[in-house]
């Protein structure tokens, strides 16, 4: 069964950095194509970033293009998410997912607030 764990969300300042990490297990990582979405207070589920299967093309949401950068480590089973420049729109429940398969964790909070 799949099993994916978010962490690395925390309390943070804006304008400043964040790196969350997604563990998976229970499938083989390397062959899927993975994604990070959001949902923020009061609102719905939001795309947030791609990466394809080699962690060589990336695509995001026009709201993080040059701040966000997702990347992956197959070796590892490992998806991150590497947030720059953090302003309370940011805020938000953040959860990976392979792509277009429905979601199956909990998600990492990540605040920004001063």
């Amino acid at each position: 069964e799949e099993q994916l764990v978010e962490s690395g969300g925390v309390l943070v300042q804006p304008g400043g950095s964040l790196r969350l990490s997604c563990a998976t297990s229970g499938f083989t990582f390397s062959e899927y194509v993975m994604s990070w979405v959001r949902r923020a207070p009061g609102k719905g589920l939001e795309w947030v970033a791609d990466i394809n299967t080699s962690g060589a093309f990336t695509t995001y949401a026009d709201f993080v293009k040059g701040r966000f950068i997702i990347s992956r480590d197959n070796a590892k089973n490992t998806l991150y998410l590497h947030m720059n420049s953090l302003t309370p729109d940011d805020t938000a429940l953040y959860f990976c997912k392979i792509k277009g398969r429905a979601l199956r964790s909990s998600g990492t909070q990540v605040t920004v607030s001063s």
